[in-house]
């Protein structure tokens, strides 16, 4: 029988890194699939080419097809997510001269303490702080708002968030544009290099289990292709298994080097895959164990309960109604299609579609579906917990 080609867009990204390895390690010819894999050079690009239908599937910034659903950001196509693609992944950094004023405030960038590197932030940056994201609708911008609006009295109400694009990151923090960033790796990895800016925290040290990147799909064709589908979320979910491996490193590294994909050196890129960072110039060390999870903890099971926090933050910040954005939020991630494209795989399938987001201090059993699933810590920096049922 003969494969059928899913058009798939992606940003050139450390974590595309499912898709490019379900169609480079054969995971995809496994279920009779060829991703013909397009670049994109910005997520809004990204998102039009999915909503009119330039490309059948996509990487996505988990909030957009949330965002689409609100009726915010100018897409009326609504979209469906099949899976999570990443969870964490993503660094924030500050300019030369920001860190400067960091040290010679005493500032150590920890790289791990989320109160302390926010205060030192703020005492360092003054109330005009300008931060890069890669889109309005990005974990990175709700994760910035969470975590500086989280900080107490003394957090500049004004806080600048400016759009860039991810290659661009580096250069914008260099010309002065911005004074700080959130991006994906290996972005901000590369400002290092390139001299512009050292890294202060990952986006992990805000919220431990954080969905980043999803698959999306328009929402008519996941109802009109549901065997598609399922093929689509099997081969993806073999690449996550794959790319959890400690061993498949070096190699996935490689990969993505490629010119045809990020076209950089797979040492910047393997620094995400192993956690293991150059944070300054100067190349002071630091370790994020977990900084991305692509398998681990159920990462890719599109839990309700993630969709109905970002609806909140974005109707929060927008002006919106909570419960109709929450009940709009549940019906995007798509567990039921998730669930049955892979039961009987030996996936790890939990038995219900939402939970308390923030609450698991540590590695948690929850009852699956036929025997018990293994949970990675879920935390946010301030100790806490969203419970969907509670907001409706």
């Amino acid at each position: 029988m003969s494969a059928t080609r899913i058009p798939a867009g992606y940003v050139p990204l450390t974590d595309a890194a499912p898709l490019i390895a379900a169609q480079e390690m054969g995971f995809a010819a496994e279920e009779r699939l060829i991703l013909e894999l397009h670049p994109a050079a910005s997520w809004s690009s990204l998102r039009d080419m999915l909503a009119f239908g330039q490309v059948d599937a996509a990487q996505m910034l988990a909030p957009v097809p949330i965002a689409a659903a609100l009726g915010l950001g100018g897409v009326s196509a609504p979209l469906s997510v099949l899976s999570v693609l990443s969870v964490n992944g993503t660094v924030i950094g500050v300019s030369s001269s920001l860190a400067r004023r960091l040290a010679d405030a005493g500032y150590r960038l920890s790289f791990h303490d989320a109160v302390s590197a926010g205060k030192a932030l703020i005492a360092a940056a003054g109330p005009d702080l300008r931060i890069g994201v890669p889109f309005p609708f990005s974990m990175h911008a709700e994760l910035l708002t969470y975590w500086l609006n989280g900080l107490g009295p003394d957090t500049p109400r004004d806080f600048g968030i400016r759009t860039v694009p991810p290659p661009l990151m580096a250069e914008a923090v260099r010309n002065g544009e911005i004074d700080a960033f959130c991006v994906g790796e290996p972005w901000g990895s590369m400002a290092v290099e390139q001299g512009a800016g050292a890294l202060l925290l990952p986006g992990r040290a805000i919220w431990s289990f954080a969905p980043e990147k999803v698959l999306a799909v328009r929402g008519a064709w996941a109802e009109a292709e549901p065997d598609l589908s399922g093929r689509l979320i099997r081969a993806l979910w073999r690449a996550g298994r794959w790319l959890a491996d400690p061993a498949s490193r070096g190699l996935a590294a490689e990969i993505l080097s490629a010119r045809r994909y990020l076209d950089l050196p797979a040492e910047i890129i393997e620094r995400a895959l192993s956690g293991k960072f150059t944070v300054t110039p100067q190349g002071l060390q630091r370790e994020a164990p977990g900084f991305i999870g692509f398998h681990d903890g159920a990462a890719g099971f599109p839990w309700r309960s993630q969709a109905q926090w970002i609806a909140l933050q974005l109707a929060q910040r927008n002006g919106l109604e909570r419960e109709t954005a929450l009940a709009k939020a549940g019906q995007v991630f798509r567990s039921d299609l998730y669930r049955n494209a892979l039961r009987g795989t030996g996936a790890d399938l939990p038995g219900a579609c939402s939970k308390l987001e923030g609450a698991i201090r540590a590695m948690l059993l929850p009852a699956g579906e036929s025997e018990a699933v293994s949970l990675l810590q879920n935390r946010f920096f301030d100790g806490r917990v969203f419970d969907p049922q509670a907001e409706v």
